[in-house]
């Protein structure tokens, strides 16, 4: 498997720099978190997109994804919904990245049933726009749907290989699916896994990898078992807590404890 991870870690850090602690670290690839807060988003002109693309080439670090925040499942008109993901979708194919994330977001004041609706509808009209770009959408495990059974409910119904699950490891967890299940149900899906610690339920502050209550070995366990070799990404949430320990000095060491996961696994 391939290691990443995102920029959410490093918030409004330079593309250089990012760049740079990729390599240093020993990680294959980045997570772009695509925000105007970032280096990278949809707002850029042709020259800042290429010149991104550029950076992590001459490197020989790849664009693992875009971590939008289109809500797919959100109350509301389709059109701006799929507008956003639009504007993700071009981005991604311009710096070069094969996955544009989205989150499901279903409000309170709907049905199950009429956000799963919603939400498949929207990502099968942007499906036909993804397939152009030679691009694929992951609908996110998160908020409204946390749980690989709950994302499956919309998946199966859009039914298109341009759009696809980006398992995110704490939110299975919260929902209360062991990890077995989980990637049972994303599996025919899955496009890449986010891996991050935390304290506990009540408290979800990142720490070091290995250091919290999330069933990291479980999940490399099932993987490994399953013979999946697709991409793990340590989504580090500094962004949102900024008394967390700074990401940089903790990168080598989050790789090597992934290291040691697969190894033991294999």
């Amino acid at each position: 498997m391939k290691l990443a991870f995102s920029t959410l870690g490093v918030p409004g850090l330079p593309l250089a720099d990012v760049v740079r602690l990729a390599g240093e670290h020993g990680y294959h690839g980045v997570e772009l978190r695509a925000h105007p807060e970032e280096p990278v988003h949809p707002g850029l002109g042709p020259a800042e997109r290429a010149d991104a693309a550029a950076a992590f080439k001459a490197a020989g670090v790849e664009i693992l994804g875009l971590a939008g925040y289109a809500r797919v499942a959100a109350p509301g008109e389709d059109e701006p919904v799929i507008a956003e993901i639009r504007s993700l979708l071009e981005l991604a194919r311009d710096v070069g990245a094969p996955y544009v994330r989205v989150f499901p977001g279903g409000g309170t004041e709907q049905s199950r049933a009429d956000a799963d609706a919603t939400a498949a509808r929207r990502l099968g009209t942007a499906a036909e726009y993804a397939a152009d770009l030679g691009v694929r959408i992951l609908l996110e495990t998160h908020d409204s749907h946390r749980t690989g059974a709950d994302a499956m409910r919309v998946l199966g119904a859009v039914g298109h290989r341009q759009v696809g699950a980006l398992w995110d490891v704490m939110h299975t967890w919260l929902g209360g699916e062991q990890p077995v299940a989980s990637y049972a149900a994303l599996s025919p899906h899955l496009g890449y896994v986010q891996v991050k610690d935390i304290a506990g339920a009540d408290d979800t502050t990142p720490l070091a990898l290995g250091t919290g209550v999330l069933p990291l070995t479980e999940v490399v366990d099932v993987l490994c078992r399953e013979g999946w070799d697709g991409w793990l990404c340590w989504e580090y949430e500094k962004r949102w807590y900024p008394d967390a320990a700074p990401l940089p000095g903790l990168l080598t060491a989050g790789r090597e404890h992934l290291a040691r996961l697969l190894n033991e696994s294999a």
